[in-house]
């Protein structure tokens, strides 16, 4: 591949590493796992039409649960916590907002605020909240207890069919702090180690101010595994 099209690729943020085959698999069917649980459980809460818009919301949860497991929004305060909060805010809007609008706006970017305050951001967590006010009458009938059930209820069945399937797998692992311990490579032979720890990266990606999906272990990973590479191509390390 050409340097300019890679440069192309880089500029539209298409993600040029390579993950198995095996691996993608696992995430499609991880996710129409716990898709299916949680359409069968909002069916039982809801119409149909607000039962769609729910699982729609799961829906994204699953593409982080099953497709990214080791990111840290999917982790499991993010992905119950988010979900706890923004339904929560997207029925007090619904309830204290008669403009359906400024309720919606509202719902979304304050479910947003909080989730970054607890340390719970989880993207579904937005159209969780933003359900609450343009839900309909069923989903409007159920006040506080939306809160619960449906979606507590359907974020948990997605938490537990992901922390099943997740490690059904070797090369996976959930939550991503077991994947640390399990999957964390030993000692090289003749690569040198980085003094960088991952308290450092922390202090680094604080400096930056942005909002990654790694973990500090996980780029301390990649950097021995980098090291490694390099050694294995000739490159020396003082």
């Amino acid at each position: 591949m050409s340097s300019r099209i890679q440069q192309i690729l880089h500029w539209l943020g298409v993600d040029l590493i390579h993950v198995s085959h095996g691996e993608r698999c696992l995430a499609g069917i991880g996710a129409t796992i716990g898709i299916a649980c949680t359409w069968g459980i909002s069916s039982q809460f809801l119409g149909a039409d607000a039962t769609l818009l729910m699982v729609a919301s799961m829906g994204a949860g699953a593409v982080l649960l099953f497709g990214v497991p080791h990111g840290a929004l999917s982790q499991p305060w993010p992905a119950l916590g988010g979900h706890l909060i923004s339904a929560i805010v997207g029925v007090a809007c619904a309830q204290w907002i008669d403009d359906i609008t400024l309720a919606a706006s509202l719902a979304v970017g304050l479910a947003i605020l909080l989730m970054h305050y607890s340390r719970s951001l989880h993207p579904p967590g937005g159209a969780t909240a933003l359900l609450a006010v343009i839900g309909g009458a069923d989903v409007h009938a159920l006040g506080y207890a939306y809160v619960w059930a449906p979606v507590m209820l359907n974020a948990l069945t997605l938490f537990l069919v992901a922390l099943v399937f997740n490690n059904l797998s070797p090369t996976r692992r959930y939550p991503a702090a077991w994947a640390n311990k399990s999957i964390a490579p030993k000692s090289q032979p003749g690569v040198t180690q980085s003094p960088v720890n991952a308290s450092d990266i922390r202090a680094a990606m604080d400096e930056v101010d942005l909002v990654e999906d790694i973990s500090e272990e996980d780029i301390l990973l990649i950097i021995s595994r980098a090291e490694a590479i390099a050694k294995a191509r000739g490159k020396t390390f003082p």
